[in-house]
């Protein structure tokens, strides 16, 4: 079996929001299943690192949230994203790719 892959740091923001875009508003243990679901279970978001980033990204105001019944009958928190938070979904998409480039221009063969 496989070892799951850490989240690269500063990333975990841009799963969220881009989750909530395609899915739209959902619980946290929502956000956290399709994060890994559509890695093919490469990514496993941990409770410790997706609520406390969840809260601040409410504080930041790219999310607002309300208590709702699940599927399940269960009370959750379910998230949604705001217009500050599709603005920085386009930050944090935008800073990413510049990442990614740098770095596969450092590793690519000489």
């Amino acid at each position: 079996m496989e070892e799951r892959a850490e989240i690269p740091p500063g990333t975990l923001y841009m799963l969220i929001l881009k989750t909530l875009t395609r899915i739209g508003p959902m619980h946290g243990y929502g956000i956290a299943q399709h994060i890994q679901q559509i890695s093919e279970e490469v990514l496993e978001v941990e409770e410790g690192s997706l609520y406390p980033a969840l809260q601040r990204m409410l504080i930041k105001g790219w999310l607002v949230a309300e208590w709702k019944q699940t599927e399940n009958h269960r009370r959750a928190r379910f998230y949604r994203l705001t217009p500050a938070g599709r603005k920085q979904l386009a930050a944090e998409l935008a800073g990413f790719a510049r990442v990614m480039g740098a770095i596969a221009k450092v590793i690519q063969p000489a």
